[in-house]
């Protein structure tokens, strides 16, 4: 409760954050804006009282996009509050039985590739079904997102499923873990792929450790943090032991999202007499893809390239870790002509579950971003984060890739599948080689 006192007398009140809170700019109630909800907070955590249905509405309704923490001139920490409230309504709020299930089965299921794939391959067989199932009483409208934003076709298994070394192209110049994750390698196994060849082709080891998993942010930015720090401490051990043994220069992360949450394992478990110190090392070497690649210095380009791309900067990206040029200089460094998006800071509405358990904003503002994108005329779109290119990916016929994909093709790797099926240039590349263990 101490930091999270400190962060209540850190807000001045000024209200800047409203002018870019996206359920703010949406719905215009104070309450659904970071000073309203700071205001909720504090009554709540302060009385002890147990959370109210009208807090856990306004609580429940935050992005946790983190925009307000960009524009606050006082440096108010509302990542560490909401998720400090976001925990107590979990521990003092009984949620009616429909929303308990929901979140049950989102906290079963997503952090996990196996039970993740399954439950892909039931909401493909539930696709023609997705009207019926959204006029359901309660669930229907949330079922209906999790069928719709479901792929048509889950990718298969790659090599890369099992934990392995995947060594330096030529002199070795550092070596690296990659996190593997929950989500995105069941959805896009490719993202790791890609950033595997950049980070060889530029000669450094990858290694992905055994035991390490889900980051725990889905279902850290739910409330439960007891799962949440269980996950975490998984990856902590696992990756001190490659830190303890033959060293690691970095963690890499492809997903944004994920990288937020590991960057803050520090303060997590700042209290946790076993892994206070282990966290912060962890936490103190996490980086994006894009910030390790910008500290290597990215090789020239081995193809020329015409294409016009759209970046959206991750509110996890830009907000959540303040990484806002790396990615674009990249880019453009590769070759490829970039533009910024209008109203770049304004959520997608992806925002980890959020699409998932607030549907009917998540698409207002996945249309608002959508037709931004459009505006500019791209060829493609890229961004860092799995869940925004989801998100984004069902409102637009425009390609959406991973940033890392384009810097692998710009570099000498295989052209991004998505790419290839819209017809925009010929594949090439070369195969991963992995060290035996």
């Amino acid at each position: 409760m101490a930091a999270s006192e400190k962060i209540l007398r850190t807000c001045v009140h000024c209200g800047f954050c409203t002018a870019t809170c996206p359920t703010y700019l949406l719905l215009g109630d104070e309450l659904d804006s970071p000073r309203g909800r700071i205001y909720l907070m504090k009554d709540m955590l302060e009385s002890g009282k147990p959370a109210s249905p009208e807090v856990v509405k306004h609580i429940d309704r935050c992005l946790s996009c983190l925009s307000c923490m960009t524009t606050c001139p006082s440096g108010v920490h509302y990542m560490h509050l909401v998720d400090h409230a976001r925990a107590y309504i979990e521990a003092t709020y009984t949620r009616p039985w429909h929303d308990r299930l929901l979140r049950w089965i989102l906290a079963t299921v997503l952090p996990y590739p196996n039970r993740f794939r399954f439950a892909l391959g039931a909401a493909m067989l539930a696709k023609p079904l997705k009207g019926f199932i959204g006029a359901l009483p309660l669930l229907g409208n949330r079922l209906q997102a999790m069928i719709e934003l479901a792929p048509v076709r889950v990718p298969p298994r790659t090599p890369f499923d099992q934990p392995g070394t995947y060594q330096a192209h030529g002199e070795r110049r550092g070596r690296v873990a990659i996190l593997s994750g929950c989500a995105q390698p069941v959805l896009k196994p490719g993202f790791n792929e890609a950033a595997i060849r950049l980070l060889n082709r530029h000669g450094v080891d990858v290694v992905q450790p055994k035991g390490e998993g889900c980051c725990g942010a889905l279902v850290h930015h739910i409330g439960r943090d007891e799962q949440s720090h269980a996950f975490a401490k998984r990856n902590i051990d696992a990756w001190i032991a490659e830190m303890d043994g033959e060293g690691l220069d970095a963690i890499i992360i492809t997903a944004s999202g994920c990288g937020t949450t590991i960057k803050d394992y520090g303060f997590m478990f700042r209290e946790d007499p076993n892994y206070a110190e282990k966290a912060a090392r962890v936490s103190t070497i996490a980086k994006d893809i894009t910030e390790y690649v910008t500290s290597l210095t990215l090789m020239e380009p081995v193809r020329e390239t015409d294409l016009v791309v759209a970046y959206h900067s991750a509110c996890s990206m830009q907000h959540g870790q303040a990484i806002r040029t790396e990615p674009k200089t990249l880019l453009k460094k590769a070759g490829f002509t970039v533009k910024d998006v209008p109203e770049g800071h304004i959520c997608c509405g992806s925002a980890g579950t959020y699409n998932l358990l607030q549907p009917e904003i998540a698409a207002q503002l996945r249309a608002r971003k959508v037709a931004n994108i459009e505006r500019i005329k791209p060829d493609l779109i890229a961004t860092g984060n799995i869940g925004c290119m989801t998100q984004i990916g069902k409102g637009t016929g425009i390609p959406i890739v991973h940033t890392v994909e384009l810097l692998d093709w710009a570099t000498g790797g295989p052209m991004p599948e998505t790419l290839e099926e819209a017809g925009l240039g010929k594949p090439s590349g070369q195969p991963l080689t992995m060290a035996a263990e």
